[in-house]
Protein backbone atom coordinates (compact mmCIF):
# COMPACT_ATOMS: atom_id res chain seq x y z
CA UNK A 1 0.00 0.00 0.00
CA UNK A 2 1.64 3.34 -0.56
CA UNK A 3 2.50 5.89 2.18
CA UNK A 4 1.57 9.40 2.06
CA UNK A 5 4.10 11.97 4.11
CA UNK A 6 1.28 14.76 5.38
CA UNK A 7 2.99 17.80 6.81
CA UNK A 8 0.56 19.98 8.65
CA UNK A 9 1.08 24.00 9.45
CA UNK A 10 0.22 25.62 12.44
CA UNK A 11 -0.53 29.34 12.63
CA UNK A 12 0.79 30.69 15.93
CA UNK A 13 -2.93 32.52 16.75
CA UNK A 14 -4.65 28.93 16.75
CA UNK A 15 -2.44 27.32 19.39
CA UNK A 16 -5.47 28.19 22.09
CA UNK A 17 -7.77 25.93 19.33
CA UNK A 18 -5.31 23.60 19.15
CA UNK A 19 -5.00 23.16 23.08
CA UNK A 20 -8.59 22.94 23.21
CA UNK A 21 -8.96 19.98 20.87
CA UNK A 22 -5.96 18.33 21.08
CA UNK A 23 -6.87 15.38 22.99
CA UNK A 24 -9.94 14.89 20.55
CA UNK A 25 -7.04 15.23 17.92
CA UNK A 26 -4.80 12.52 19.90
CA UNK A 27 -7.73 10.34 20.36
CA UNK A 28 -8.29 10.37 16.47
CA UNK A 29 -4.50 9.50 15.94
CA UNK A 30 -4.39 6.75 18.00
CA UNK A 31 -7.17 5.26 16.37
CA UNK A 32 -5.60 5.57 12.88
CA UNK A 33 -2.25 4.08 14.49
CA UNK A 34 -4.06 0.86 15.75
CA UNK A 35 -5.75 0.15 12.75
CA UNK A 36 -3.03 0.50 10.74
CA UNK A 37 -3.87 3.62 8.90
CA UNK A 38 -1.28 5.74 10.45
CA UNK A 39 2.12 4.81 10.32
CA UNK A 40 3.19 7.49 12.98
CA UNK A 41 2.27 11.17 13.98
CA UNK A 42 3.97 13.76 15.90
CA UNK A 43 4.47 17.48 16.00
CA UNK A 44 7.41 19.23 15.24
CA UNK A 45 9.67 20.06 18.11
CA UNK A 46 8.67 24.09 17.39
CA UNK A 47 5.86 23.94 17.36
CA UNK A 48 4.67 24.61 13.98
CA UNK A 49 3.30 21.97 12.63
CA UNK A 50 3.26 18.33 12.88
CA UNK A 51 4.45 15.09 10.27
CA UNK A 52 1.55 12.28 10.13
CA UNK A 53 2.71 8.92 7.49
CA UNK A 54 -0.81 7.22 6.06
CA UNK A 55 -1.16 4.24 4.11
CA UNK A 56 -3.88 4.86 1.85
CA UNK A 57 -4.41 3.35 -1.58
CA UNK A 58 -4.39 6.70 -3.23
CA UNK A 59 -4.29 10.61 -2.05
CA UNK A 60 -8.00 10.80 -1.97
CA UNK A 61 -8.12 8.60 0.51
CA UNK A 62 -5.76 10.53 2.17
CA UNK A 63 -7.91 13.59 1.83
CA UNK A 64 -11.12 12.29 3.11
CA UNK A 65 -9.40 10.46 6.06
CA UNK A 66 -7.98 14.04 7.04
CA UNK A 67 -11.44 15.47 6.84
CA UNK A 68 -11.77 13.81 10.62
CA UNK A 69 -9.67 14.67 11.92
CA UNK A 70 -10.83 16.86 14.85
CA UNK A 71 -8.26 19.74 14.10
CA UNK A 72 -9.40 19.94 10.63
CA UNK A 73 -13.07 20.06 11.79
CA UNK A 74 -12.48 23.02 13.97
CA UNK A 75 -10.11 24.85 11.52
CA UNK A 76 -6.81 24.33 13.48
CA UNK A 77 -4.36 23.41 10.87
CA UNK A 78 -3.41 26.35 8.55
CA UNK A 79 -2.05 24.39 5.85
CA UNK A 80 -1.81 20.70 4.60
CA UNK A 81 0.54 19.48 2.13
CA UNK A 82 0.15 15.08 1.17
CA UNK A 83 2.86 13.91 -1.10
CA UNK A 84 2.99 10.14 -1.68
CA UNK A 85 6.22 8.96 -0.17
CA UNK A 86 8.54 5.89 -1.52
CA UNK A 87 10.07 4.00 1.02
CA UNK A 88 13.51 2.56 0.15
CA UNK A 89 14.65 1.88 3.58
CA UNK A 90 13.21 1.59 6.93
CA UNK A 91 9.89 -0.53 8.27
CA UNK A 92 7.55 0.82 5.88
CA UNK A 93 8.16 -1.24 3.00
CA UNK A 94 5.30 -3.90 1.62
Amino acid sequence: MPNFAVEYTYAPEQAALRDEHRPAHRQWLGQGYENGTLRFAGPFADGSGAWVMVAAPDRQTVVELLADDPFAKVGAIAATRITEWVNVFGPFGD
